[in-house]
């Protein structure tokens, strides 16, 4: 399998100048744990993860520096890590460094990204444009469908479903949680994200069951709490 046939494609990002509060918001809203930081032309320029929040809020606490850190270390990257702490939007306390791929990478390589640079996702960019992420999530929603081969290609059908699956969901306005996503093998449709009430989850269900070459449809669809 490829980025394009495990990433989610409707990303949450968030502009440069948004308040930390509001970035927690962001986070809590939509169930995820990291979200992508795009410029006035919506292209990435770095991630805001919760582990960036928590050591803003200081429950990790200002870390002791060893003194042979102090010795390697760098007024110009002190400068940058006092930014990162005490920051207050989006560009002040992001991860700059961005390890990105294309759709047509293949999920193990990307599986070994995100051991490589010790990260959770990864996002899918076509000539720049950021059209998808792929977290580790969404790898083990792959492993999940008890694939032998994740790498394995998926078929012209299976793309195609998932294709329209995803359109019809975006469309319909009783979708509460853009982090759906959709993965389809063997003409077996999977659900995974989040609903608000069990008639979301219905109409869902009954929309993926739609398109000619849908073999079946599994829930993985999660609840959300009354009150998050």
């Amino acid at each position: 399998m490829l980025a394009r046939d495990i990433m989610t494609t409707s990303v949450v990002t968030i502009p440069l100048d948004m308040t930390v509060a509001d970035i927690a918001q962001v986070l809590i809203d939509n169930h995820i744990s990291g979200v992508p930081v795009v410029d006035p032309d919506g292209r990435p320029v770095g991630i805001v993860s919760q582990g960036d929040l928590l050591q803003l809020a200081g429950l990790r606490g200002e870390t002791q520096r060893s003194w042979w850190l102090r010795l390697m270390s760098s007024p110009e990257q002190d400068a940058k890590d006092f930014v990162k702490q005490h920051g207050r939007t989006a560009a002040d306390i992001m991860s700059p460094d961005i390890v990105s791929v294309t759709e047509h990478t293949p999920t193990m390589t990307i599986a070994r990204l995100l051991e490589e640079h010790h990260i959770k996702r990864v996002p899918v960019l076509r000539y720049g444009e950021l059209i998808g992420i792929v977290s580790r999530g969404n790898l083990l929603q792959a492993l999940a469908g008890h694939r032998n081969d994740v790498s394995e290609a998926a078929s012209t059908t299976d793309r195609t479903v998932r294709h329209d699956v995803l359109a019809v969901l975006r469309d319909k306005g009783w979708t509460s949680h853009g982090s759906t996503n959709v993965i389809v093998s063997d003409g077996v449709v999977e659900l995974w994200g989040w609903v608000e009430t069990e008639a979301e989850r219905r109409a869902m269900l009954v929309a993926a069951q739609e398109f000619a070459g849908v073999q079946g449809v599994i829930d993985h669809l999660g609840a959300v709490p009354p009150g998050t």
